[in-house]
């Protein structure tokens, strides 16, 4: 049955301790990269071809000058508007019945287009492989009436997973419940950027000091749009066909 479903991240419940990563990498069987010296809590990194989950760690200076930490469990947003979608030209990316955002591995060619394209980075290629791999909701979790994996091993329930309906009033009534608690800087990230996205996230500070485009810019560059993508080919394409014409008229007159 079809249903659109998303997570909702509540940035303020989340103690960092890894749970939703090392349960995405159990079920997806994720290796990972091999640990490096000077990781630190981040040992993550990013989002890519190995980590489907990132958890973030922000060091912040209170208003009393202490240290504190902005954390959060970064994933694929499965935009309405997916900017990878727009540019696959195998159309190995589609959307699957729950609406969200697949690439399917036997379709694609390894191109990278996607990679190049996507705003929040969260694809990775596989050199193994060769293929562009990320986040899939737990597709085959979802095909079985199952949770994803990261949100049913989080312990503080940072990370919710439901209908998107639902995930939106969800996060619409913590959002009134902490701004009535005079956490005036509390904002919902997701419900308009990229025509919406399939993941939610409670932010307590600005988007950019989560790697996040600013809601005012995130926007689709004119070479995600498939208008704008068809352009820059029949360009291109123009292009060299001058270039061969030029060739010839030189080549005649000698």
């Amino acid at each position: 049955m079809a249903r659109t479903v998303g997570f909702f991240t509540d940035t303020t419940l989340c103690i960092g301790c890894k749970a939703c990563e090392v349960a995405c990498k159990e079920w997806n069987q994720l290796p990972g990269h091999a640990p490096q010296f000077g990781d630190g809590y981040d040992n993550t990194s990013q989002l890519d071809e190995q980590n489907w989950r990132h958890v973030q760690f922000h060091e912040r200076t209170t208003a009393k000058g202490g240290v504190a930490w902005n954390m959060m469990s970064d994933v694929c947003k499965h935009c309405a508007l997916a900017s990878c979608m727009e540019v696959c030209p195998t159309n190995a990316i589609i959307r699957t019945e729950f609406d969200t955002v697949y690439i399917q591995p036997s379709v694609c060619n390894g191109c990278r287009d996607c990679i190049a394209a996507c705003p929040y980075h969260v694809i990775g290629f596989d050199e193994a492989s060769g293929l562009a791999r990320k986040c899939t909701f737990c597709y085959d979790r979802l095909q079985a009436n199952l949770t994803p994996a990261c949100a049913k091993a989080c312990p503080t329930e940072s990370i919710k997973f439901g209908d998107l309906d639902t995930m939106r009033e969800v996060a619409g009534a913590r959002l009134n419940q902490l701004r009535g608690q005079g956490m005036s800087e509390a904002r919902l990230y997701g419900d308009k950027e990229y025509g919406g996205l399939h993941a939610l996230f409670l932010l307590t500070d600005k988007p950019e000091i989560y790697g996040l485009p600013p809601t005012e810019s995130a926007v689709l560059p004119s070479r995600n749009n498939v208008r704008g993508y068809l352009g820059t080919l029949v360009t291109a394409a123009l292009g060299v066909a001058g270039a061969v014409f030029a060739f010839r008229e030189r080549g005649g007159k000698e």
